[in-house]
């Protein structure tokens, strides 16, 4: 196994099992005597037999030592930290080293499916496995002092993803591989904007991907889709300074190597701007008037994840439209007729169509062919069910736990899901490789006869989802 793989192996192969606990009404001295007797630098703290807090000596130091504090008078709960940063045993390594980047901490309590303490998990356990890793590539980001950097650092992470194809790693984690990565450019770069000429933007902003970059399923051909959320108590002078945030950065992020949307849904375009009153006010009229130019972008918006800024912007807006659209369905089911009419193309006897004419004679477009009927799909039941956080793989998820899909299609789902995806990676990587620019349009003869029959597979069950989401939005009674 390459050494990059271990990032994809379980936490549970990694984390340290021993873990010295106690209880927050525990004497603080007492704990510490137990750190010192011990020689380790944390405890973590129980409540019920389950981990509730973590109690480190960096605490010691930061709360009791330098404000001049009494230890003797003091419990474990007057300093610990809570609540508790955690992660599941059989959450893969990468993720663990990206939370604790995002949450700038040392260390993660290690959990069991029913949230009992099962370890624990450092940043030193990690950088002992390799110092050339996706972790470096993390450390390396937020290290960066340039643009410059951040280009470069671009195309790392482009050539760790094609150093990592092929090698059996699930593509739900390598999506979320490339998403992080790039999660974590975009905040570097804006954190380098703000130091540089910017020092003086207001902070009641949010900064939000859209589309796949929203829902962290990025590949390597993914362009830009985001826009800016800000406070309606902005006054004209922060407003036209955030103007001229949004266009340095989006400019900025063309220049490391990220596309531009060629239909311009960028921040530093005025109708990608907007106040969140004004935001409310064009969610409406997406949702009140489904064309469908409405249906695709409002779609799309649906997706939006808050990358930099005021996330209870998001929550907001988010909130505004499940109250909308709980009062009338026309959207949705509009969205759910939309999706049903990109139909798989498959021909007599499961033979896969493909394209008869033009530049991509005799090749797919994976996406068309049953991506995107599976993402606006799920999307759509989401919506309906106020489940819209996270991947297809988490929406699926939480819709089998609402009983809105039944565990054995959600499986036979999530199966093709990763296939289409996995399938349209590899596209992009042999089009690199070849020195050509990524597109969704795929060459069947890269397949084998088993893959090919996977494919056809995938495609009829997505033709199974379009059957259910016509059953379930009612679209029989939708005039055309």
């Amino acid at each position: 196994m390459a050494e990059e793989n271990q990032f994809f192996r379980p936490v549970r192969d990694f984390c340290q099992r021993s873990v010295m606990t106690c209880r927050a009404d525990d004497p603080l001295v007492s704990a510490v005597a137990i750190m010192r007797e011990r020689n380790i630098s944390s405890m973590v703290v129980l409540e019920d037999g389950r981990p509730h807090g973590i109690f480190t000596d960096r605490d010691l130091r930061n709360k009791v030592v330098a404000p001049g504090r009494s230890p003797v008078e003091l419990k474990v709960g007057d300093v610990m930290h809570s609540p508790l940063a955690t992660i599941g045993e059989d959450d893969v390594l990468y993720e663990a080293l990206y939370r604790m980047s995002r949450l700038k901490i040392h260390r993660l309590v290690v959990v069991d499916d029913a949230g009992a303490l099962s370890g624990i998990i450092t940043d030193t356990d990690i950088l002992r496995l390799q110092a050339h890793s996706p972790h470096q590539l993390v450390l390396d980001i937020e290290k960066a002092g340039s643009i410059d950097d951040l280009r470069t650092l671009h195309s790392r992470i482009q050539a760790l993803v094609l150093h990592l194809s092929g090698t059996g790693i699930p593509i739900r984690d390598m999506v979320k591989l490339i998403a992080n990565l790039n999660d974590q450019v975009l905040i570097r770069l804006i954190a380098l904007l703000r130091a540089d000429k910017y020092a003086d933007l207001t902070d009641d902003f949010a900064f939000v991907v859209m589309g796949s970059e929203g829902r962290g399923e990025q590949t390597l051909s993914t362009d830009q889709d985001n826009a800016i959320i800000y406070a309606d108590t902005l006054g004209a002078d922060e407003i036209a300074r955030l103007e001229a945030f949004s266009h340095e950065l989006i400019e900025a992020l063309i220049s490391i190597g990220v596309p531009p949307c060629p239909g311009g849904i960028m921040a530093k375009n005025p109708p990608w701007r907007r106040s969140l009153s004004g935001w409310k006010m064009e969610l409406n009229r997406w949702l009140s008037t489904p064309t469908p130019d409405n249906v695709m972008t409002g779609s799309m918006f649906m997706d939006l994840r808050a990358l930099y800024g005021r996330s209870d912007l998001v929550r907001a807006l988010k909130e505004h439209a499940f109250a909308t659209l709980s009062e009338d369905q026309g959207f949705l089911m509009r969205m759910a007729q939309n999706m049903t009419n990109f139909l798989p193309p498959l021909g007599w006897f499961g033979k896969v169509k493909l394209e008869k004419s033009g530049p991509h004679r005799g090749r797919l477009d994976i996406k068309k062919a049953g991506i995107f009927a599976i993402t606006d799909g799920v999307k759509a039941l989401a919506i309906e069910a106020h489940a819209l956080d996270g991947t297809t793989h988490d929406r699926i998820e939480a819709l089998t736990a609402a009983g809105v899909i039944k565990p054995e299609d959600a499986k036979n789902l999530l199966a093709s899901f990763d296939f289409l995806v996995m399938t349209r990676l590899r596209g992009h990587v042999e089009a690199l490789r070849a020195g050509e620019t990524p597109t969704n349009y795929v060459s069947i003869d890269m397949l084998n006869v088993m893959q090919q029959g996977e494919l056809r597979l995938a495609l009829e069950q997505v033709a199974k989802f379009q059957g259910f989401i016509k059953h379930h939005f009612r679209l029989h009674l939708l005039r055309n």
